[in-house]
């Protein structure tokens, strides 16, 4: 049986939904496809959908995190959107690594390392999109 893409899949904004997001990529994607696309659509997903968790909703408030996956012009494109003002942005690249006050900004260095392509894309009633593009031939 093929996989249904375009995916899209909601899920709660907690910790838990992370592992939860990797697995619909993973399921969503065609047979075969390349290990290392496989990981990195993974990771992407990963990082996203941990970002919106952590910055993008209130923790006493029933937020949900929107996660979008398809293909278009040689990319996946995954989205991930989340209820939150503000826009994400990359931490500086020379902060300390092991900083904690300043670990904010870096999922999305790992993002813009990935990705081919990426956006911060406004919502109409409130919150964001971080959308980003993996190609097809992605060894």
């Amino acid at each position: 049986m093929p996989p249904l893409l375009p995916v899209r899949r909601t899920f709660p904004a907690h910790p838990l939904s992370v592992p939860r997001a990797r697995r619909a990529v993973l399921d969503a994607l065609p047979r075969p496809h390349h290990p290392r696309l496989r990981d990195d659509l993974q990771l992407l997903a990963s990082e996203l959908v941990t970002d919106a968790v952590r910055h993008g909703t209130r923790p006493h408030e029933d937020h949900l995190i929107e996660l979008l996956l398809w293909p278009a012009d040689g990319h996946y494109w995954l989205a991930v959107s989340d209820p939150g003002p503000g826009e994400p942005t990359l931490a500086p690249r020379d902060e300390a690594p092991n900083d904690e006050a300043a670990c904010g900004g870096r999922g999305l260095l790992l993002v813009d390392a990935l990705s081919a392509a990426w956006a911060v894309v406004p919502r109409r009633i409130r919150g964001k999109a971080v959308v980003a593009g993996l190609p097809f031939d992605n060894p």
